[in-house]
């Protein structure tokens, strides 16, 4: 669990990273390639201020959950993924103004569920190793 706050700061900038894309693509406009070479309007798009920010983002994001999964077990850290959806949706609902109907309520309300019942079921990669290391150490002095 000490592992918490940088998952947290994995779900939190991959939240805003999806935020910043989806305000990028809002200020562009709907994209069309008819007309234009397709590597050009990519290159438009990715290097267009927001998205470009998004993208950045999700470098940062990428590199904080290598950072998490080389601490902590994979089936541990990658559920709070999900929280990434909690945020964008309350975020959206504010920003962007988009529907948070019950539904999606619901929804956010079962995954908060599910990431609490995944936190309090393991332990990370560090705690497990710690005591397999000193289980062999104390076999190793019984012998």
């Amino acid at each position: 669990m000490k592992y918490i706050v940088f998952i947290l700061f994995t779900v939190m900038t991959n939240a805003a990273a999806q935020l910043m894309l989806k305000q990028g693509m809002m200020s562009l406009g709907p994209i069309s390639f008819e007309g234009v070479n397709p590597l050009v309007k990519l290159l438009q798009i990715v290097f267009s201020p927001w998205v470009f920010l998004g993208l950045c983002t999700f470098v940062i994001s990428m590199a904080s959950h290598l950072y998490v999964l080389s601490k902590v077990e994979l089936s541990f850290a990658y559920p709070f993924l999900s929280l990434a959806y909690v945020a964008v949706a309350i975020f959206a609902y504010f920003v962007f103004r988009e529907d948070l109907n019950g539904w999606r309520i619901a929804g956010i309300a079962c995954i908060c569920v599910g990431t609490v019942l995944i936190a309090q079921s393991g332990r990370g990669h560090d705690e497990e190793t710690a005591s397999l290391s000193s289980d062999k150490i104390h076999s190793e002095i019984i012998r």
